[in-house]
Order: structure tokens, then sequence, then C-alpha cells
């Protein structure tokens, strides 16, 4: 059967990692550089993906930069065949990256604000499935973890665009994890609470007060690491989870219990 080898380690592996100039997508490229994959350091800032790369050779790693807007298919096409072609595999993929909505309720959001959510983190997420999955095909193989949301569970006021991307990625990817499950390749999400990143300082407002009545609705009173939702995304990707297939595992704090 398909993929049934063994799998002892990310040593002489290789992650393809989106949104990975900061936050979770940082923190997840560097730890899977630690235990020693290969790692595309992809994003579009190219400032943000070079230093992280650095960061990885630094620790000893293979990086390779690759600026790309995941909303184009063509970019995310490019991207993941310069990882093939630079590292010769491919076995994990974590789709991380995202933008955020602006507080406001459904009748004021932009139909441009809109459009971008969908592109960005739903769409996005379906181009990189979509040219992840072949080279995953051909080795027998693959993990797949893509980031959705506590807004992926439940609704949030004034945050109408940014829960539908969230929840549409969710069905994404169990409809993706159900197709291809039999050919070895597993697919999951990671949906995190208040994570403490660039993304939540623009959230809050950058201020003590926007972040103290943030935690108020977090019940363990704090956000998570960047390198806690890092760990989960490892460990889903590890044989550990080898029967963890098709799954949405909530990282918020309590606040959806």
């Amino acid at each position: 059967m398909a993929g049934t080898e063994n799998q002892t380690g990310f040593a002489g592996k290789v992650a393809f990692v989106t949104g990975a100039g900061s936050g979770i997508g940082r923190a997840t490229a560097l730890a899977f550089a630690r235990e020693g994959a290969s790692v595309a350091v992809v994003g579009h800032t190219p400032e943000h993906i070079e230093q992280v790369a650095r960061e990885i050779e630094q620790l000893g790693g293979r990086a390779l930069a690759i600026t790309c807007d995941v909303s184009r298919a063509d970019d995310v096409k490019a991207a993941i065949d310069e990882t093939v072609d630079e590292f010769g595999r491919l076995d994990f993929a974590f789709n991380n990256a995202g933008v955020e909505q602006s507080l406001a309720p459904l009748h004021e959001v932009a139909h441009e604000d809109w459009e971008r959510l969908i592109a960005v983190d739903l769409s996005g997420v379906f181009h990189c499935m979509k040219h992840q999955i072949p080279p995953m095909l051909r080795q027998g193989r693959g993990t797949i973890v893509n980031t959705s949301s506590g807004a992926g569970v439940k609704g949030i006021a004034g945050q109408s665009a940014y829960c539908a991307a969230k929840w549409g990625l969710i069905g994404l990817s169990k409809a993706a994890a159900l197709d291809y499950a039999k050919d070895g390749i597993r697919v999951n999400v990671i949906a995190p609470g208040y994570v403490d990143t660039p993304m939540m300082e623009r959230f809050t407002g950058g201020t003590p007060e926007g972040r103290a009545k943030v935690m108020a609705e977090e019940p363990v009173g704090r956000p998570a690491a960047p390198e806690e939702i890092a760990a989960a995304v490892l460990w889903l990707c590890s044989d550990s989870a080898a029967f963890v297939v098709g799954h949405a595992l909530v990282m918020d704090g309590g606040q959806t219990v």
C-alpha cells in the first residue's frame, strides 16, 4: 500500500511553509529546521523570509527563501516547482499565509476586502494543495497542515469575511483529506486562537488597553506563543499522528469549550 514505509523523523525531509516571514510561520519553519528538515521559507516580503532563511542556515540547516503571493496560482506553482527542483522532494506543507479582517459588520465590508480575504485565506490554500499534492503522490506519501482559526469553528461579530474564509478552509481540508488518505497523504488543520504575533498586534491596535480587552476573552489569560502552535504542526506532520486524518485541532486556550 502506498505510504506504508516508515518515516523515522524529519531529517532528510523537505518542508514548505507559507507565511514564513513572521509569527507562526517563522516559528514553524525554524522548528522544522531544528528537527533536520530542509525548509522552503515562503512569503510575500523578501527581507522577512530571507532573514528566516539565514536563521535556519545559522542553525546548520538548508533553506530556500521564495517570494510568493499565495493568491496567485502561477506564483504558487512556481514556488513549489522551485522547492522540488532545489531539494528533490516535498514531504511536509504548512499552508499558513493569511490576512485578517478589519472589525466591521457585514454590510460595511468592502467588496475588495471580501475578495482579498477569500483570495488569500481560502483560495491561497487551494492553490497550495493543488500543486503540493502531485509531488507527494509521486512519492507515495506526504503531510499537509493548513491554518484556520478559532474563527473557523465559531461565529465572531464583525468578522464575517474572515469567518467565511476560515470555515471554508476547514471544509476544503476535510474533503481533500478523504480524497488522498489512501494515497498516503494526510491533510489536517490547525485552528489557533489568540497568538502573540504581529497580526495580533494589529488586531489589538498595538495598545495595552486593546491587548487587555482581547485577553479578557481568553480563559487561560494569555495568548499562545508561536512556538506552541509550531509544536502542534510538527506533531501533526510526524508519525505519532499517523492516524490523524481530516482533523481540525483547535488551540484557543479554551475559548470554544
